[in-house]
């Protein structure tokens, strides 16, 4: 199943907190195929990116890279950039079971292409811009590379996600109007199966709240149904922080109800909030 999030329905498996390592994204485009260093550098020079040569050929400051490799800069962000390294496209294979697929379905030898280029937002504690600000002037700055690069498709770590590129773009142009961030974008929610049943589990969540989701699916209930409630509580959690206390609260529908359990003190960051959904009578 290829199709609308995979919503990987296979059987296989306000507040930000950064959690490492250091996400990245992948845009593949065939733009800058063939194309000199030099000329790389002046295109990305007209985008107001402030490009700066960095590493000697074959060697850059990370392995997920490969030369030529630029640092570049927009608002409070500074990125790492250059062509995409195996380590980052084993990674990113859409083939893998681990991979989630938006709508998207990428074009036969895109590996071998040269046309997938990797981007990393670099850490840096000097700097006091909260990783909300950082994130969304990452996001600002991937509009202008999808452009530059004509992207057709887009690999977002933290989720293991790839998006249609003018859609995540269009996503991230309606969240800079609206506020609201594009989580089906940025979060991957994935089926999971065990001998007490199914569930879905989200991924990526995390890096913007500090935990993820996991809620059993009830009998008659299909992916695309809990996926549409988990998302909305996404959404909350992207915008308002992580859930601090259990509690209970209406749902979507009519006589429907959400048990909200976080876990206890103390429990690691990639933490788990487990959801149990339910209806009256």
């Amino acid at each position: 199943m290829k199709g609308a999030q995979q919503m990987d329905a296979d059987n296989r498996d306000a507040l930000i907190l950064p959690v490492p390592p250091e996400p990245f994204a992948l845009i593949l485009g065939p733009a800058m195929r063939g194309a000199s260093s030099n000329a790389i550098e002046t295109s990305l020079r007209h985008m107001g990116l402030q490009p700066e040569r960095i590493g000697d050929a074959g060697t850059a400051p990370d392995a997920r890279i490969a030369a030529p490799c630029f640092r570049m800069a927009f608002g409070a962000v500074s990125v790492l950039a250059g062509p995409a390294a195996g380590a980052a496209l084993d990674l990113a294979d859409p083939d893998h079971p681990s991979t989630s697929l938006l709508a998207a379905s990428l074009p036969r030898g895109w590996r071998e292409s040269g046309d997938c280029w990797i981007f990393i937002p670099e850490s840096d504690r000097a700097v006091s811009s909260s990783q909300t600000t950082r994130m969304r002037e990452f996001f600002k700055m991937m509009v202008l590379l999808i452009d530059l690069f004509d992207a057709s498709h887009l690999f977002w770590s933290p989720a293991r996600l790839w998006s249609d590129a003018p859609q995540f773009r269009a996503s991230i142009a309606e969240m800079l109007a609206s506020g609201m961030p594009p989580v089906l974008h940025l979060v991957a929610f994935r089926r999971k199966d065990s001998a007490s049943g199914a569930s879905i589990g989200t991924r990526g969540l995390a890096l913007f709240a500090g935990q993820e989701l996991e809620a059993r699916i009830p009998g008659g209930w299909t992916v695309a149904e809990m996926v549409r409630r988990l998302s909305r509580l996404a959404l909350d959690m992207m915008l308002n922080g992580p859930v601090r206390t259990a509690r209970t609260m209406r749902g979507l529908d009519a006589g429907e109800w959400i048990d909200l359990l976080p876990p206890m003190d103390g429990a690691s960051q990639r933490s788990t909030v487990i959801v149990e959904f339910g209806r009256d009578g």
